[in-house]
């Protein structure tokens, strides 16, 4: 999990993610994401899920607009170390995930999915 140091979800705890770079496969953006955030290499299992979140200002304009695509991987190598728009990085058990300030989201991708 990283804390995020920028917004959207400052200071939230969430999972490694950003944009999609200009020929970049999904599978590609996750992997260096992941290395990016958290000086960690990982390996694509299978796609979890995909949302969107749209997120509005006090006047009801649009703020930000994502598509979240979410997948599970298998950790390959490398210390836990946060970097980029990471405040913070760390392994967490699954059991306190509930328990953290995590962008709704995201629980909700994790409720629908039966992980938490």
């Amino acid at each position: 999990m990283v804390k995020r140091a920028q917004e959207p979800s400052l200071g939230k705890w969430s999972i490694p993610g950003g944009g999609v770079e200009l020929g970049e496969t999904l599978y590609e953006a996750v992997k260096r994401e992941v290395f990016e955030e958290c000086s960690v290499t990982i390996e694509i299992e299978r796609l979890l899920d995909a949302t969107e979140n749209i997120i509005r200002d006090k006047n009801g304009r649009v703020k930000f607009h994502f598509v979240l695509v979410d997948f599970v991987g298998r950790y390959i190598n490398g210390e836990v170390l946060a970097q980029s728009d990471a405040g913070e990085c760390r392994w967490v058990d699954l059991k306190e995930v509930e328990g953290m300030d995590i962008p709704l989201t995201l629980h909700d991708v994790l409720k629908r999915n039966g992980i938490i």
